[in-house]
C-alpha cells in the first residue's frame, strides 16, 4: 500500500466532523491530516462570545496546525505550501479559493459538496433539495474550479431524503455519507487513477444564500409544497406563522388530502391558513390543495415540541386563520 497522502482540511462548519474521525481514525492510513484551515472565531450566541467554531476546536484537540485567516492572501497560500499537501480537500469552508491555492497541493484541491451536482450549486444545497420534494440528494467529490461548484466530478454518494427528514436530519446523513465517498476515493487518488467527469452544465441549477425572510408561509400554495418548505428550512431559518402577535416556529410537517365530505373537519372553515383541528400527531391547517400539519411548533423562549405537547400548553382554536406570507424562491438563476 502507497504511503497515506498528506491531508490540509478547510472547512468551518460541524458537518465535516464526521469525515475529520475517520480521518484521525481508520481513515489514517489513507491520508494524514497535516493542517486544518478554517474561519476566523467569531462572536456567537446571545453574548456575543468570542467562539472558536467546531473545526478548530477538533483539530486542537488532536495538536495540528490550525490557520485562520480572514482572506486567502499570498501568505495563507505560503502556509498550505510549508504543510507539505499532496492535496487540499475542502467542505463548507465559506470562502472562495483563487487559482494560485487551489494550484498549490501537489494532486490539487477537492470539494465535497452536498448535492448530486449540477443540481443544486451553491449556498444551501441541504435546505433546497428537501423544499423542492426531492427525494434524493448525496454527497459530490469534484474538483474546484473558478466558477462556483462547476468543477469535474469524481464520485458521488447517494442518500435517500425520507418524507419527514428536516435540514438537520439530512444534513446528518450527509456528513455520514462522506466517510464511504472518501474511502472509495482517495485510494484512487493516491494510485493517481481517480478519473473526473465534466459536469452537464445545461442541467445546472443554483441555490442562494437564505434569510430570516425565507420563513414565511403562503398557505395557497399546495400542501405538499408547505410540509417541504418547513422541513427544508429547519432548523434555520424555520418557517413560522404569527399567533396573538407572537411568532410560533414550525418544526416538521407532512402532507395530507384534503378531508373527505362526510369527515368532521370538512364542516371547518377551508380558506388558506385556517386552523382545521388537530389529530394524533400535530395541528391541521388547510393549504391551497390539501392540509398541512405541521408536527412540531416552538414559541419565543421556548423549546421546540412536539405539537401535541406544544398545543396542551398553548391552544389553537379550530377556525383560527393565519396570514400568508411570500416564499421567496430558492432557486436561482445564473
Amino acid at each position: 500500500m502507497p504511503p497515506p497522502l498528506r491531508l490540509v482540511f478547510l472547512g468551518s462548519d460541524p458537518i465535516a466532523l464526521p469525515l475529520l474521525d475517520w480521518l484521525a481514525g481508520e481513515g489514517r492510513a489513507l491520508a494524514q491530516v497535516a493542517a486544518v484551515v478554517t474561519q476566523p472565531d467569531r462572536a456567537v450566541g446571545r453574548g456575543q462570545k468570542v467562539t472558536p467554531n467546531a473545526i478548530k476546536a477538533w483539530a486542537l484537540a488532536r495538536g495540528l496546525p490550525v490557520h485562520q485567516p480572514e482572506k486567502l492572501t499570498e501568505e495563507a497560500r505560503a502556509q498550505l505550501a510549508a504543510a507539505g499537501a499532496d492535496v487540499a480537500l475542502v467542505m463548507a469552508y465559506g470562502h472562495l479559493l483563487r487559482d494560485e491555492f487551489i494550484a498549490t497541493p501537489r494532486i490539487g484541491t477537492l470539494n465535497l459538496h452536498t448535492s448530486l451536482l449540477p443540481k443544486y450549486r451553491g449556498a444551501s444545497p441541504i435546505q433546497t433539495a428537501i423544499a423542492c420534494g426531492e427525494r434524493e440528494t448525496g454527497v459530490t467529490l469534484m474538483r474546484i474550479v473558478k466558477k462556483l461548484d462547476a468543477g469535474p466530478v469524481a464520485d458521488v454518494e447517494r442518500v435517500p431524503i425520507g418524507a419527514l427528514d428536516t435540514a438537520l436530519d439530512l444534513e446528518a446523513k450527509l456528513a455520514a455519507a462522506c466517510v464511504p465517498l472518501l474511502a472509495r476515493a482517495l485510494p484512487r487518488l493516491g494510485a493517481g487513477s481517480l478519473g473526473f467527469v465534466a459536469q452537464a452544465e445545461q442541467a445546472a441549477t443554483y441555490c442562494r444564500k437564505l434569510t430570516k425572510e425565507d420563513g414565511g408561509l403562503d398557505f395557497a400554495a399546495p400542501a405538499a409544497a408547505l410540509a417541504a418548505r418547513i422541513n427544508g428550512l429547519y432548523p434555520w431559518p424555520a418557517c413560522s406563522v404569527e399567533l396573538n402577535g407572537q411568532p410560533i416556529k414550525f418544526g416538521g410537517a407532512d402532507a395530507l388530502p384534503p378531508p373527505d365530505s362526510g369527515h368532521p373537519l370538512s364542516r371547518s372553515p377551508a380558506g388558506a391558513g385556517v386552523v382545521l383541528g388537530t389529530d394524533a400527531e400535530g395541528l391541521l391547517i388547510a393549504a391551497g390543495g390539501g392540509v398541512v400539519r405541521v408536527r412540531r411548533m416552538q414559541r419565543p423562549g421556548g423549546r421546540m415540541l412536539a405539537a401535541t405537547e406544544f398545543l396542551r400548553g398553548c391552544p389553537v382554536a379550530t377556525g383560527t386563520q393565519f396570514a400568508s406570507r411570500p416564499m421567496p424562491p430558492l432557486i436561482v438563476t445564473r
